[in-house]
């Protein structure tokens, strides 16, 4: 988890344009979030696994299947944004998740619930609307958004916010 936060720090720093824009850099990042992706994150938290320090949300559980769907994602995700690297970033703010436009935390809701800008666009997990092929051609910002909004809907739902 701590070489996925790394990366999407490095990642955010470019798209926010606190630091040069360095296709290359987005590519390796992508892909080192890729490659922490999918059943990478799921073995991190076998079953009852609460002892020690972690912000995991029992309800992980609960919902397995969402958990995984939302691994899996980030796993597809990052390789569309490492694919879409090499295209130039749009230029533009990358649009926010619908709960941040609907003015959600991650501890409330609205009417639209925790939906996210990647649910809207087909559904969560690798039989989503949008696959990394999709991303190919978008600007790299608009796949970065989709990558926060992948991060954003799993810890909103499956992780505990710590004091």
């Amino acid at each position: 988890m701590a070489a996925i936060g790394d990366a999407n720090k490095a990642l955010r720093a470019m798209f926010s344009g606190e630091t040069p824009y360095d296709a290359d850099a987005v590519a390796e990042h992508a892909q080192t979030i890729g490659s922490q992706s999918g059943e990478a994150v799921t073995t991190l938290f076998p079953e009852g696994s609460l002892e020690g320090p972690t912000e995991a949300n029992p309800q992980i559980w609960d919902d397995w299947d969402e958990f995984v769907r939302l691994a899996d994602r980030l796993g597809l995700v990052a390789e569309g944004l490492a694919r879409a690297a090499y295209n130039r970033p749009s230029g533009e703010r990358p649009m926010p998740s619908i709960g941040a436009m609907m003015g959600e935390t991650a501890d409330t809701s609205t009417m639209m619930g925790s939906r996210t800008m990647a649910d809207m666009m087909g559904g969560s997990g690798p039989d989503m609307a949008m696959n990394a092929d999709m991303m190919t051609d978008m600007p790299a910002d608009r796949v970065f958004a989709l990558l926060g909004d992948t991060c954003t809907a799993c810890h909103t739902k499956f992780r505990v916010e710590k004091d």
